[in-house]
């Protein structure tokens, strides 16, 4: 869309103030307003290569080396060069000039940036051969968008700026159509904004600048997966709607030892919310929570930070300032919200300590209190070789294991009793709660003090490593859920028998509040109250009271269980197991509305194109015919035999024209009623287009089909794909000034083809495009020159009982465009076009050099991104 002659441009500017500038290779494309341009620039031969005996001119890259110009304008980056070349991409012969010292301009199209490639050929359908790497681009010093709306791009072209005459309407037929331009131009636009980011980004580093610079609003949100976070995330998401194009994100901090203690469940359906708000979650890790904050806000260059208020007590609040107020003194120039809410002051909830089991503690104990005893006596015998230090470190390696076995309370008093029996046994003089010397005493309370402190750091060590283990399994366990639900594993009972099988229950219910009872779900005990919606295992519970566990889902669903009851560090993963169940079945159900509903739809569109042809087509030809046979019988008239003969044509191409339409109403009404006895095969379109024309005889206006042989055949009804051409290009001829042909074209983009029939005559407003497909509607009624009439419901109708569609769509220049769109019968067996240079379509393999549909040069694409 001009980024060539925006090249030249800047070369013409930057020779006028006194730069030495040559042309590398730029690509004209016979284009006059480009060439003229050349006009006063000095231009490097070109090299000139021969492959499979054609002779092509590539850039002569020592040539221009050898020239040393301060600047060199190249065009085409992602230009493939001719087999045989010294190197494979044009990109890279601009590399060599760069490192020769030179600077270049050049210009790429977006479609050819190797990070955007597959989303190209989803968008158009036409696969990008030739690519550039995005890092190639972003290294330029200057990257310049070259912008254009799709509506003006394609009157430049209907004006023949861009192509010649006989392949203007080609081209804006296939990819040169506004979804396609409209699609492209928002990535160009993206990926440049993306690079100013980035530049942004690497100047505040290269030069220490940590201050947040107020260049878009990025409002970020601190979550704990508490209750407060829904009102938080809310809050926060209407902050950043003040600011237009502000962005939502929101954050968690989890403690490096990955033992964050927070509610899992929650945090994910937070991370749902945030989402569906339009932000994006992220996670973090630290210790210390205020920096963690801070340290993300200020990366990602946030402006506002929303956090809740504490929910700690006033004593606590008292002895530690929080992570609020923290955050606060230590934000600077990030504005600080902090959010009141329901929760505050309540207190939090105490995280759940992984207990030792029952076994172990009772041995703990019996080493305490039986074992120090057995300990001492065995120790007794040996009280006059051993010094009292000795018999310390002893009785202390015995407290720790007592420690790792049963925990702090029995090693604490395995060290009270140990300091005792010490005392009694070791320590002069024995047999007495006495001691002599003072040494001895401090020996002893040492003892005491060290035993407990190790007690207590050995026991918070065995816990920290049964909490990560239990936070390893739990994760393990939420990861088989994601992937559970990323399979599409996502059934109901599926759901049921996995949650089952993983905490050994022996049933699990999902029960519903039955709306009809008409009185809330307070009656937790009354089965009349609940439905079973789905259940796994055994014999199912009919309301929460009967079961060992329950968990609330919202107001209407919950989710039991019987079996054994599960510690309380499980309820988290329980309630991640109830919101994807409930996921579930809203997903099972909405599946079963829209099943419900398509047949409706389907009738509904079958009936609106039976009204319409009853109200209009089938009653026009009627009333022509009964006008000429009542003018014939009339008996005050002579007729002529020219007359009767005119009279008696009229009457007959009536009556063909009803029979015709009689029989498309048959066959839409064994549609609606689903009898339609539809033959759907491989159709060729090259066949089916002639004998539509043909069909309509003398349309008076000139008719032109262009289908090239190479188009796929298409899944259809012959018959009924027929009568849906002859309806469009009836409709096109009636509204098409004489002089102006009707053009009918095919062209394929992925999975399916397109069948255009484009007219020149009036059109009709953008907004009434679906409104010429609503029944007892014409536009125009009256001149018969805005509209199509609503024969066209009919026509799409049928397109779609073949699994096709039919969409209006203005011709550039004006007049309409009718599209219908059809699968395509096998997998394309034609060529491969990549829109990129002529050149490149000259001996690319697998490439056509002819035909109306086969090579379409898509050079200028839209949203081209020149690299300087």
């Amino acid at each position: 869309m001009g980024k060539t002659f925006a090249m030249l441009g800047e070369g013409r500017r930057a020779l006028e103030r006194g730069q030495d500038v040559v042309v590398g290779l730029v690509e004209t494309h016979g284009r006059v307003h480009t060439a003229e341009l050349l006009d006063g620039l000095e231009v490097v031969p070109r090299k000139t290569l021969t492959h499979r005996g054609a002779s092509f001119t590539e850039l002569d890259v020592d040539a221009v080396i050898a020239r040393a110009p301060k600047i060199a304008l190249i065009d085409e980056l992602a230009h493939t060069n001719v087999p045989g070349s010294r190197n494979a991409k044009r990109w890279q012969d601009i590399e060599e000039v760069l490192a020769a010292g030179i600077d270049v301009i050049s210009t790429v199209n977006v479609q050819h940036l190797e990070s955007v490639n597959d989303v190209v050929e989803q968008i158009t359908g036409v696969p990008q051969r030739e690519t550039v790497p995005d890092e190639v681009v972003r290294r330029a010093d200057q990257v310049e968008l070259v912008d254009m709306s799709p509506q003006a791009l394609r009157r430049r072209l209907a004006h023949g700026n861009v192509y010649a005459p006989e392949k203007v309407d080609a081209a804006l037929a296939n990819y040169f159509r506004v979804g396609n331009l409209t699609a492209l131009r928002e990535l160009a636009l993206l990926w440049v904004a993306g690079t100013v980011d980035e530049q942004l980004d690497r100047y505040r580093a290269d030069h220490g600048i940590a201050a947040t610079w107020e260049t878009r609003e990025r409002v970020v949100v601190a979550l704990t997966g508490g209750p407060e976070g829904d009102t938080l995330i809310r809050r926060a998401a209407r902050i950043a709607a003040r600011a237009k194009g502000a962005d939502l994100l929101a954050v968690h901090v989890t403690r490096a030892d990955g033992l964050a203690g927070a509610d899992a469940a929650g945090l994910s359906r937070q991370r749902t919310l945030v989402e569906s708000l339009g932000g994006t979650y992220h996670q973090v890790v630290g210790d210390d929570i205020p920096a963690a904050l801070l340290d993300f806000a200020r990366g990602v260059n946030a402006t506002q930070l929303v956090l809740g208020a504490s929910r700690r007590g006033r004593f606590a609040q008292i002895l530690s300032r929080g992570v609020g107020v923290e955050t606060i003194a230590r934000s600077g120039s990030i504005d600080v919200h902090m959010i009141t809410h329901e929760e505050v002051r309540k207190g939090r909830r105490p995280a759940a300590r992984a207990a030792l089991p029952r076994t172990r503690r009772r041995i703990g104990w019996a080493a305490a209190v039986a074992g120090m005893p057995a300990f001492t006596a065995a120790m007794i015998p040996f009280r006059d070789v051993l010094a009292l230090p000795s018999e310390i470190l002893l009785f202390l390696l015995l407290v720790v294991g007592v420690s790792l076995i049963g925990g702090i309370w029995p090693a604490i008093i395995a060290a009270v009793g140990g300091s005792l029996l010490l005392n009694y046994y070791f320590t002069p003089p024995t047999h007495q709660f006495t001691i002599a010397d003072p040494e001895n005493f401090l020996a002893l309370v040492v003892f005491v003090l060290v035993a407990v402190t190790v007690s207590a750091i050995v026991d918070l060590a065995a816990r920290r490593t049964r909490e990560a283990a239990r936070a390893t399994a739990d994760a393990e366990l939420l990861s088989a859920l994601a992937g559970h639900v990323l399979r599409g594993e996502a059934a109901l009972p599926s759901l049921l028998a996995r949650m089952r099988e993983t905490f050994g229950l022996t049933s699990v219910t999902l029960l519903e509040h039955r709306p009809e009872s008409g009185r809330r779900p307070d009656s937790r005990g009354d089965p009349d109250e609940w439905r079973v919606v789905a259940a796994s295992g055994g014999a199912p519970c009919t309301s929460p009271a009967d079961a060992d566990i329950d968990v609330s889902i919202d107001e209407n669903l919950t989710l039991t269980a019987m079996g054994r009851l599960p510690d309380a560090s499980d309820r988290r993963v329980l309630e991640a197991f109830a919101a994807e169940a409930a996921v579930a079945l809203r997903q099972e159900r909405l599946r079963a509305e829209a099943e419900r509903a398509r047949p409706l739809a389907e009738a509904d569109k079958m009936r609106t194109a039976l009204l319409a042809a009853v109200s209009h087509d089938l009653r026009t030809p009627l009333a022509s015919a009964k006008a000429a046979v009542d003018s014939l019988r009339a008996t005050d008239v002579e007729w002529s035999a020219h007359d009767r003969a005119e009279l008696l044509a009229t009457a007959e191409e009536s009556l063909t024209r009803l029979d015709r339409l009689v029989a498309n109403l048959l066959d839409m009404s064994r549609l609606q009623a689903g009898v339609l006895g539809l033959t759907l095969q491989p159709v060729a379109l090259e066949e089916i287009v002639p004998r539509a024309i043909d069909d309509l005889g003398s349309p008076g206006v000139p008719v032109e089909g262009d289908i090239s042989p190479e188009i796929p055949e298409v899944v259809a009804d012959p018959a009924l794909l027929e009568r849906v051409l002859v309806n469009l290009i009836s409709n096109a001829v009636r509204h098409s000034p004489g002089d102006q042909k009707i053009l009918i074209t095919a062209s394929r983009h992925g999975e399916y083809v397109e069948v255009r029939v484009i007219d020149r005559g009036p059109g009709i407003p953008a907004e009434a495009h679906e409104r010429v497909f609503l029944p007892f509607q014409r536009l125009g009624d009256r001149d018969n020159h805005t509209g199509v009439g609503l024969g066209l419901a009919l026509s799409r109708g049928l397109a779609e009982a073949m699994g096709g569609t039919l969409i209006p769509e203005e011709t550039p220049g004006g007049g309409l465009t009718m599209i219908l769109t059809l699968p395509i019968a096998r997998a394309p067996r034609g060529r491969v076009h990549d829109g990129g240079d002529r050149d490149g379509d000259r001996y690319a393999p697998g490439r056509h050099a002819s035909g109306p549909f086969r090579s379409i040069n898509c050079d200028p694409g839209p949203g081209s991104v020149p690299a300087r």
